[in-house]
């Protein structure tokens, strides 16, 4: 599988123009829906965003990052409270039953569109039973090994993954997260298999990779950049088919011969049945938050492209993606042990 240089681009220009545009939308929307639309004297006390997944991991960042300035525009603080456990459906769970008053959010990301077709006996379907808020941002994939390992490029991790199956193994942040179904993918598009080790938390894998406890991982740049830059993890391929501004020189697997498309996203939902005119304020505070000149910055530096948009614009991309993935994971068998 041969590797190609990957292609020149300017990633910032083109995300300050999608923010431009997704972010005027969205903002444009709401003031023309005027005040009337709004929830009148809404927040009167603090706001609690839950992250299904343990403290430093990617998804919790992210909520940490826009929890501060939505408190500021909403007038009250907005409080990240981590509740991992159960593949994300903990924490999932805690929203859907929660009060639909606008004062309990859920940092969604990947999982959202996964449980339902991964656990068929869950009492709650995440698409239907939350009420879509706002999209955060999106951002690559990437594969990485320890700078131990004895696997330089992504055609020789495959050909062990070939020559012994079930002997390497990847970590991952709980079933149906975006490293389980980019590695799920990456096995069915390359042939091999390999054993999952779930974790609670993406940082939790992380350790045992670095500490030598696993052969692979999938996750977003973000979480190892600097461990690539410093030369204690080595990335073999981004499983997008752009590639990332943060890591410019890792090819795609694409470009090595694999079809893959594979992002992390994250964005903010509510319990079902939550008023529409509490989804309208909650909506364009987390606009207005991505906006500022802080957020904006540091989501660039991640390599994540900024969403924002409307309520109705992230209800579509999860429609989608919940489509998409259940089709994957009845065509892989994928199972969530």
């Amino acid at each position: 599988m041969p590797s190609l240089p990957p292609i020149a681009r300017n990633p910032l220009s083109s995300l300050h123009r999608r923010q431009a545009l997704n972010l005027g939308a969205a903002l444009a929307a709401g003031l023309w829906l005027g005040a009337d639309a709004r929830a009148a004297g809404f927040p009167q006390r603090s706001l609690s965003v839950i992250v299904p997944y343990a403290p430093a991991g990617g998804v919790d960042i992210v909520a940490r990052l826009v929890a501060a300035p939505m408190g500021d525009i909403l007038g009250q603080p907005v409080v990240v409270d981590n509740r991992p456990g159960g593949a994300t459906n903990i924490g999932m769970n805690a929203v859907v039953r929660a009060a639909p008053d606008g004062y309990t959010l859920l940092l969604a990301s990947n999982t959202l569109t996964t449980s339902k077709a991964l656990h068929p006996r869950l009492r709650f379907d995440p698409a239907s039973d939350l009420s879509p808020v706002g999209l955060i941002a999106e951002a690559p994939l990437v594969l990485v090994v320890n700078a131990r390992s004895p696997h330089k490029t992504l055609a020789e991790l495959v050909a062990a993954g070939r020559s012994r199956p079930g002997a390497i193994s990847y970590g991952t942040a709980g079933a149906g997260s975006s490293g389980h179904m980019a590695s799920a993918q990456l096995e069915h598009a390359a042939g091999f298999q390999a054993v999952r080790v779930p974790y609670k938390g993406g940082a939790m894998a992380m350790t045992d990779l670095l500490g030598g406890r696993l052969d692979f991982m999938a996750t977003n740049p973000l979480e190892v950049a600097g461990h690539v830059n410093s030369g204690t993890l080595r990335a073999l391929a981004m499983l997008n088919r752009d590639g990332s501004p943060l890591l410019p020189k890792v090819p795609t697997a694409r470009a090595q011969g694999l079809d893959l498309q594979a992002t992390v996203w994250w964005g903010l939902v509510a319990p079902r049945k939550t008023p529409a005119p509490l989804i309208q304020t909650l909506n364009e505070a987390l606009n207005k938050s991505l906006a500022t000149p802080a957020v904006t910055q540091t989501l660039s530096d991640m390599g994540a492209t900024l969403r924002g948009g409307t309520p109705a614009q992230c209800a579509g991309f999860i429609q989608a993606e919940t489509r998409k993935l259940a089709e994957v994971i009845q065509a892989t068998h994928i199972r969530a042990d």
